[in-house]
């Protein structure tokens, strides 16, 4: 139990996806301009993450794995180099799936997304979560727990640099940072922050 939690802290924290490894960075800085869509958008990552990681996990580990069809009389079936497809695949099915859901029950979360809903297809933080499932060798609960934790940690850290942005539409904000500027600069100095997770557990 406690290697569960510990994943789980790691995924949100330490090895947080945009602030830490500097992936997904393209959504999380386009719609952390309103808190509701920062919201909405970290809502979506989470659900999408905790679905994709541990279905592609089954798929890998069933299908194309070494050794996974040493079962039917072909044990030197090496179906790996496919992952990349597959897993775009089903990160693909889970994001048109999700697309459905909000365009039917939350009209106005929909809306809000525009553009970047279908682009969830191919997010690298998405995509990266599933491939270091693979790296790491995580078993089906461990893949779960891992991708609810990156999840949560994207989730967390856009909706933490949504209400920033927010409050800061009633800030004086020099003109030469108004924009991406200062946006960027709160990212860095978020960045620094979640990188102290870091340190505390090399220590």
């Amino acid at each position: 139990m406690s290697d569960l939690v510990s994943i789980f802290l790691s995924a949100a924290f330490v090895e947080n996806m945009p602030l830490t490894l500097f992936l997904g960075l393209c959504t999380f800085i386009a719609l952390s301009r309103k808190t509701g869509s920062a919201v909405g958008l970290g809502i979506a990552v989470v659900a999408v993450m905790g679905v994709t990681v541990p279905l592609n996990q089954l798929i890998y580990s069933a299908l194309l794995a070494p050794w996974a069809w040493a079962w039917a009389g072909l044990p030197e079936t090496d179906l790996s180099y496919l992952k990349l497809i597959a897993f775009i695949g089903v990160i693909a099915a889970t994001v048109q799936l999700l697309e459905m859901v909000l365009d039917r029950f939350f009209p106005a979360i929909y809306s809000s997304f525009g553009v970047f809903l279908p682009l969830l297809t191919v997010q690298c933080a998405i995509l990266a979560g599933s491939l270091f499932m693979v790296e790491r060798s995580f078993t089906l609960v461990e893949s779960a727990v891992f991708g609810l934790g990156s999840g949560t940690g994207f989730a967390t850290s856009v909706v933490m640099l949504g209400a920033i942005r927010a409050r800061l539409a009633y800030s004086h904000v020099p003109e030469a940072l108004r924009g991406l500027g200062i946006t960027f600069l709160l990212a860095g100095m978020m960045s620094l922050g979640f990188s102290a997770f870091a340190q505390m557990v090399a220590s």
